[in-house]
C-alpha cells in the first residue's frame, strides 16, 4: 500500500486515523452564565484552543503512522561508472594446493594444504584485494575441477564475492580439471546478461587441458559472441621455458599448458597470459589487469529499504512537548490567578 509516496509494514494500522478527531469530542466545560456580558469575548483564547485540538490530533496522527511501519522500498538504480564485468574461474584442482614453482627450481614433493603458500591461499589472497579496489565492477564466480560450479551470478554485492572467494580456498582440491567446461559457464552467465560495457574472464589455474573439437568450436562461437575479454593467470607448476616462448622441441610445444595458450591466442577475442611464477609475479598481473579493464561501464546500484519511522515519531513527539508545556503554563496561570 503506497501513501504520502511511501509503503508501509502494517498498514492495517492506518485504519486507526480516524482516532486523531478524539480531540474535537471532549466534554465542553463552559459554564452557564446569567448575564453574558460578564464574560467578554476571547478570540485569542480561542484561537489557542482550536491549536491545542490540532496539535493533539497531530500526535494521534504521527503515532499511528509510526506504528504502521513507514519505509522506502528497495530501489535499484543506473549511473556511469568506470570498471568492468568479472567472471572469476577458479581452479580447484589437486595441483592448486601445492606450493609455488620458479623456473630452474624443482617443484615441492609435499603439498601445503591449509598453509598459506600454497598457490590456492595466494590465488585467494590477490583476488580480494583485486575485488576490492574495484568498487564498481559487478563479478560473477565460477569453481571447477572436473565439474564447473557457478557459484555467484554477476552481482554489485561485494561482501557476496568476498565470501565465495573465501569459501574457494577451503578444503582439498579434486583430482581432474575441466578448463572447458568453466570458460562455456562463465560465458554462458554473459549470455543471460544485459550489455553493459566491458565483459571480462578471469582464469586463474595452474596447468592446461586438450580441449575437445566441438568445446573448441563453441567456446571461440561463445565469447566472441559475448565480446568478451580473457585473461589466463597461469600459477606454473612446471619448470623449464616460459608459456609464452618458441621451442624446436615437440615435447614442449605438446604441452596441454603450451596448446591452450595456443588456442587462447587464436580466439579471435583479447587475450593476455600472466605466468605467474613468485608471489610478486602474481600481484603485478593483478595490478596490470585493474589498469587495463577501466573502461566506461553502466552500473547499476541497489539503494537498501530505508525505514521512515523516525520522522513521524520525533514529530509526535515535539508536538507532544508543546501541549504539555501549554499545560504546564495553564497551571502555573491558574495558580496565579488564586494567589
Amino acid at each position: 500500500m503506497t501513501l504520502l509516496g511511501l509503503q508501509w509494514t502494517l498498514p492495517m494500522m492506518l485504519l486507526l486515523l480516524p482516532m486523531l478527531l478524539l480531540p474535537w469530542f471532549t466534554h465542553n466545560q463552559d459554564k452557564t452564565v446569567a448575564w453574558s456580558n460578564f464574560v467578554p469575548v476571547d478570540s485569542l483564547s480561542n484561537v489557542i484552543g482550536i491549536a491545542l485540538k490540532a496539535l493533539a490530533s497531530i500526535v494521534i496522527a504521527s503515532l499511528i503512522l509510526t506504528l504502521a511501519g513507514p519505509y522506502v522500498p528497495e530501489q535499484t538504480i543506473e549511473r556511469v561508472g568506470s570498471g568492468a564485468e568479472v567472471v572469476i574461474l577458479v581452479d580447484r584442482s589437486r595441483s592448486m594446493d601445492d606450493p609455488f614453482s620458479t623456473r630452474g627450481k624443482a617443484l615441492a614433493v609435499n603439498r601445503t594444504v591449509g598453509k598459506g603458500d600454497s598457490k590456492r591461499r595466494i590465488a585467494k589472497k590477490y583476488l580480494m584485494e583485486f575485488v576490492d579496489k574495484r568498487p564498481d565492477d559487478r563479478f560473477g564466480f565460477v569453481l571447477f575441477s572436473d565439474k564447473a560450479l557457478d557459484l555467484l551470478p554477476l552481482s554489485y554485492n561485494k561482501e557476496s564475492i568476498r565470501a565465495t572467494i573465501n569459501a574457494s580456498a577451503l578444503g582439498k582440491g579434486l583430482s581432474e580439471t575441466n578448463i572447458a567446461k568453466a570458460m562455456i559457464k562463465a560465458a554462458e552467465m554473459y549470455g543471460k546478461e544485459t550489455y553493459r560495457g566491458s565483459r571480462t574472464v578471469l582464469l586463474v589455474s595452474d596447468g592446461g587441458q586438450e580441449f575437445s573439437d566441438e568445446d573448441k568450436n563453441k567456446i571461440t562461437e561463445l565469447y566472441k559472441r559475448e565480446n568478451l575479454t580473457l585473461y589466463w593467470v597461469y600459477m606454473r607448476s612446471t619448470t623449464g621455458l616460459s608459456i609464452e616462448e618458441e621451442s624446436d622441441d615437440d615435447s614442449w610445444s605438446n604441452t596441454p599448458e603450451k596448446r591452450l595458450h595456443n588456442f587462447f591466442k587464436d580466439l579471435g577475442i583479447p587475450y593476455k597470459v600472466f605466468e605467474i611464477e613468485s608471489v610478486k609475479s602474481f600481484s603485478e598481473a593483478i595490478d596490470t589487469i585493474d589498469e587495463q579493464e577501466s573502461q566506461t561501464l553502466i552500473v547499476e546500484e541497489i539503494i537498501p529499504r530505508e525505514i521512515k519511522t523516525a520522522p513521524f515519531f520525533w514529530f509526535a513527539m515535539i508536538t507532544m512537548l508543546l501541549l504539555v508545556l501549554a499545560q504546564i503554563y495553564t497551571a502555573w496561570g491558574v495558580r496565579k490567578a488564586h494567589e
